[in-house]
């Protein structure tokens, strides 16, 4: 099945990745047989599962959320046990900005699906976004252990980061650069490879990853603010400043703490 990375936002220094299911609409994909649905109910059930969980991809797209859970809720009726069903849901729910109802869903596609990576990772990106960094740390393992599992630099990049959170600096560098080697420019891993070099006092290097995740992505309130103190830390207050300003225009509810304080300590 074919997969559509989305980007949620977290309480973390950097931002995690999610995945969710992206099936084809109104049709299955030709990878096997050609069967009959006339003779053969449950593949015409799985595909009108399938078919629902794409219409209410494509609502989410359009932000037609109410119309994406309505398509939701009817694939859960025809098949409470999808993982995917779950996935999507989730999303749902952490659009609506209900965390813990979020987190509930992804909790139960993992354990419908315990060796699919799609959903071990989710649920472990959630864990993570919810202040349980070190707990989130099993579930990117296992997420990694699916050799089917096709994002694995996401994967990497989520694990990285959270290990960071967790105060697990070595892991954390390991991680990151496993991520890199697999996707150069992950925003998630760039960002958070930044953070663990000015950490580490290594501003020339964290200078280097900052500058790539500002090139690789749209910039977060915490990439321009991390930016900002790298600059300092190397005596540049020109470009200091101008990290600065971009932080105030780009993210105006941002507090004056939350500007330019140091990132906090695991």
């Amino acid at each position: 099945m074919a997969l559509l990375v989305i980007v949620m936002t977290t309480a973390a220094c950097s931002r995690l990745t999610f995945v969710k299911p992206n099936p084809k609409i109104g049709k299955t994909e030709s990878t096997g047989p050609t069967y009959d649905f006339k003779d053969s109910p449950e593949v015409k059930r799985e595909s009108d599962v399938r078919d629902r969980i794409g219409l209410a991809q494509a609502r989410l797209g359009t932000g037609q959320i109410d119309e994406a859970e309505r398509h939701a809720q009817a694939a859960l009726r025809m098949d409470p046990k999808s993982p995917d069903v779950y996935t999507v849901l989730g999303v749902i729910a952490d659009q609506r900005g209900n965390s813990a109802q979020a987190g509930g869903y992804y909790a139960k596609a993992a354990e419908l699906a315990p060796t699919q990576g799609i959903a071990l990772n989710n649920y472990g990106a959630w864990l993570c976004g919810n202040g349980r960094a070190a707990e989130s740390m099993t579930w990117f393992d296992r997420a990694l252990a699916d050799p089917s599992y096709r994002e694995r630099a996401s994967a990497m990049a989520n694990s990285g980061a959270c290990a960071l959170q967790a105060g697990q600096l070595e892991r954390a560098e390991k991680t990151l650069r496993a991520a890199l080697a697999l996707e150069p420019e992950n925003p998630v891993a760039l960002e958070a490879m930044a953070d663990v070099q000015y950490r580490g006092t290594r501003y020339m290097e964290a200078r280097a990853f900052s500058e790539r995740r500002l090139a690789a992505a749209p910039a977060s309130r915490d990439a321009l603010r991390l930016a900002s103190l790298i600059e300092n830390k190397l005596g540049d207050k020109a470009a200091a400043d101008r990290y600065a300003q971009r932080l105030r225009a780009e993210f105006p509810q941002t507090g004056p703490a939350q500007q330019l304080g140091e990132p906090s300590q695991p």
